[in-house]
């Protein structure tokens, strides 16, 4: 059963992380113990002399950004008894993979895949959502009910060891998010630019959709990102897809059903083509989407035995293999966030949240 941890508020923000931490020391260290990704590719890579300006970019700029967010991180290492560049490496792991494939000559493989289904019709308004990650990440994430000194409070969705959230997350204001990741080419990265992990733990802090958007907008990232942003008060869903040098395009969700995997579908950018994501595009054309019945369904489809739309150990073939952690399903109407572990189709909720 997925654990909730309420913290706060807190005399200051290295306070919170350091309890996150303490609390889920063993999750952290089994996680790291385990995480492939970080033993064969960000450890050896981070030894390097290659590596020491990007890392010291990648902090600089984040840590001058975000100095609370930074505190947080430090903190969570501290209180975990996990040394800091393990806890760096893993919440810049997105902006520092890219240059690790082209150093070692390997092939950049994404570590999370997650789908989305979304609409805002007369009948119904629904974010429905796949968390999809590195099974390393099995049994390894945990979710932070954070209450904050200004008494806004968020929950969120985290794996362990990393900022929260890197998934989806919500908070006493209405405003909910799941995020996707997308595969910029090399060319597309900004080296040393804001982390991925450090916008989403400030989105949990937006009051507002306006204010959920300048927090990305605001911010010159590394690597892109797509971004489902939703505001039940307004009874809203945006698509909101990133890149570097300040590119955003955003897409309000209507009355026809959206799907988003892991590529860029309105953003102009160059990136990796994915086969594992434009296999799950393809399948989600071809399925109904007219129910919140349908949303769970689709999002437990696994016709296609290479590349699920669910993904569980038996589709994974070799190398770093992902796993469909859990579901989330935002209800806009019921203004209720409800967690599914197992295949959602078979709708079995063992978290459910009120947004109102």
């Amino acid at each position: 059963m997925l654990e909730i941890f309420e913290v706060g508020p807190c005399e200051n923000a290295f306070q919170m992380g350091f309890l996150i931490g303490q609390r889920f020391s063993h999750l952290i260290k089994s996680r790291l113990a385990k995480d492939l990704i970080l033993q064969d590719q960000l450890l050896p890579f981070a030894s390097s002399p290659q590596s020491q300006h990007l890392i010291r970019l990648l902090s600089e700029a984040n840590s001058k950004k975000y100095p609370s967010y930074w505190d947080e991180l430090l903190g969570m290492a501290e209180g975990s008894g996990v040394p800091v560049l393990q806890i760096i490496l893993l919440n810049f792991r997105k902006e520092i993979l890219p240059f690790v494939a082209n150093k070692m000559e390997i092939t950049w493989n994404a570590d999370d895949d997650c789908s989305d289904v979304l609409v805002v019709s007369d009948s119904m308004a629904i974010a429905a959502h796949n968390e999809d990650a590195n099974v390393a990440l099995v049994d390894h994430t945990y979710l932070i009910r954070g209450t904050l000194t200004k008494g806004l409070c968020f929950t969120a969705y985290t794996y362990a060891g990393e900022l929260p959230s890197c998934a989806f997350g919500f908070n006493c204001k209405g405003l909910a998010f799941t995020l996707n990741s997308v595969p910029p080419i090399e060319e597309e990265i900004l080296a040393g630019g804001i982390g991925r992990n450090f916008i989403s733990r400030d989105l949990l802090e937006a009051t507002t959709m306006d204010d959920a958007l300048s927090r990305i907008r605001s911010s010159q990232v590394s690597v892109g990102h797509s971004y489902n942003l939703i505001d039940v008060g307004a009874r809203c869903i945006l698509n909101v897809e990133t890149a570097s040098r300040n590119r955003v395009s955003i897409r309000e969700v209507g009355s026809i059903p959206f799907f988003h995997a892991n590529m860029y579908l309105h953003l102009q950018v160059q990136q990796v083509q994915d086969e594992n994501s434009k296999s799950r595009q393809k399948r989600a054309e071809k399925l109904p989407k007219q129910s919140r019945t349908d949303f769970l369904s689709l999002l437990g489809d696994m016709a296609d035995a290479k590349y699920p739309i669910y993904m569980t150990d038996s589709h994974n073939i070799s190398g770093p293999t992902l796993y469909t952690l859990c579901t989330a399903l935002i209800d806009l109407d019921q203004q209720t966030v409800s967690i599914i572990e197992g295949n959602p189709r078979n709708g079995e909720v063992t978290h459910m949240f009120s947004l109102s």
